[in-house]
């Protein structure tokens, strides 16, 4: 069986405004997230499945899934905030979104493989997808190994200011021991370096691996997050701005020695519009992929 695709969208309305502004940088009007689904089904990914937010499930369905309908099964699951555990309820000021890992819950009922949770407005590179997709047809069957593309720091950094990412360590056979958010990375004098809470500088090695959540995981996944959830909401009843992510579990889930990840280095270079200085630069990146051969242009005939 193909693993399934899983895309985090629910953030794109609140972050675009409206979907009509979802932002084309393609040589022909292509999103970011159409080359992620070109680079998953050319290295192997069977299905894709999108979390949304329901106010706008037309709107997507029209303008994003209707041109994906003839390559790939697509469908669609929702993350709202009173989607909660029995015996939660909702706080009324809440308004902020549960977070990364709330959104991977959504799919619990339609995701029954090995799957690879990624971000809508990331671009990962095709090696990346065809380096987990391998990874996750191994894992067909297993449970509690799961995976991570660890992306080479200097193939991550913007040229317009700092960025955060989540650096890894891994043990010498490439699981990984911890991820710890790094709120301020960029290259000082030619030097890759943090800075920390104190404001004192820390230098990191060009190639340490980081998380640009791409992840890889099996369906017992969801049982331990419905789990860590009731916890998670125990502990935060009263915090309106905590956020249940990815790391948080999959940390809890290493801590506690039940799962094991795999960290997979790959080549590709990753690239986002972090400011809207770097959107010149991802339409140029774009359009260097397509004159070297790697994307056919228009993307999806």
């Amino acid at each position: 069986m193909k693993p399934t695709l899983f895309i985090l969208a629910a953030g794109m309305g609140s972050r675009y405004g409206n979907l009509k502004q979802i932002d084309g940088l393609g040589p022909n009007g292509e999103t970011i997230m159409d080359y992620s689904i070109y680079d998953a089904l050319r290295g192997g990914f069977g299905k894709v499945v999108f979390v949304i937010r329901k106010s706008f499930d037309k709107e997507f369905r029209e303008k994003v899934i209707s041109k994906y309908e003839n390559h790939i099964p697509v469908e669609v699951v929702y993350q709202e905030l009173d989607n909660l555990p029995e015996g939660f309820e909702l706080h009324p000021d809440r308004v902020k979104p549960w977070g990364t890992n709330h959104a991977v819950l959504m799919g619990k009922d339609v995701i029954k493989e090995p799957f690879a949770v990624i971000n809508a407005d990331d671009f990962y590179g095709r090696e990346s997808f065809g380096i987990l997709a391998d990874k996750l047809k191994e894992l067909e069957g297993k449970e509690n190994h799961y995976c991570m593309v660890g992306y080479r720091l200097h193939n991550t950094l913007s040229e317009s200011g700092a960025v955060a990412r989540g650096v890894c360590e891994k043990d010498e056979n490439d699981y990984l021991t911890s991820i710890v958010e790094r709120t301020h990375i960029e290259r000082v004098d030619g030097v890759i370096k943090y800075k920390d809470a104190e404001d004192y500088w820390f230098e990191l090695g060009e190639n340490t691996p980081v998380s640009m959540n791409m992840w890889g995981f099996t369906p017992e996944y969801f049982n331990y997050s419905e789990k860590y959830f009731e916890k998670f909401l125990e502990l935060n009843q009263g915090n309106l701005k905590a956020e249940y992510f990815i790391p948080l579990m999959v940390d809890h889930l290493i801590s506690t020695k039940t799962a094991d990840v795999k960290v997979l280095d790959t080549p590709s270079k990753w690239f986002g519009v972090t400011y809207a200085e770097d959107r010149a630069s991802v339409v140029d990146k774009l359009q260097k992929l397509v004159d070297t051969g790697e994307y056919p242009t228009p993307l999806w005939q």
